[in-house]
Parts: structure tokens; C-alpha cells; sequence
């Protein structure tokens, strides 16, 4: 795979990322806030992944 193509994904990801937290700040999320919190700490770990694997490219 591209370098490009993954930092696009990544930016994908990045945009994303910012859609869950917003919907973690619903005062109505209920038991939905667990899957919420689950999906940011992997996106988390996965842009981390990504910062240690490629030092410097993520723009």
C-alpha cells in the first residue's frame, strides 16, 4: 500500500475521530457511551501505531 493512501486513511480516521467524541459529549448516549469510549481509545492506538511507524509523516 501507498504511503499516500495510508495517510489519507489516517485523515479519514482523524475526521472521524472528532464524530465519536461529539457523540460522547450526548448527555443520552446511555450504555452506548462504552462502545463509544472502546472505538476512541483503538483509533487512538491505531494513530499512535502510525506516528511511531512512520516518525514524521502525518502532516
Amino acid at each position: 500500500m501507498d504511503l499516500q493512501v495510508i495517510r489519507d486513511r489516517i485523515e479519514q480516521i482523524k475526521g472521524k475521530r472528532e464524530t465519536l467524541v461529539r457523540l460522547l459529549e450526548q448527555p443520552d448516549l446511555g450504555t452506548l457511551r462504552i462502545d463509544v469510549n472502546q472505538a476512541l481509545e483503538e483509533m487512538d492506538d491505531l494513530l499512535e501505531e502510525f506516528d511511531r511507524s512512520f516518525p514524521g509523516q502525518n502532516g
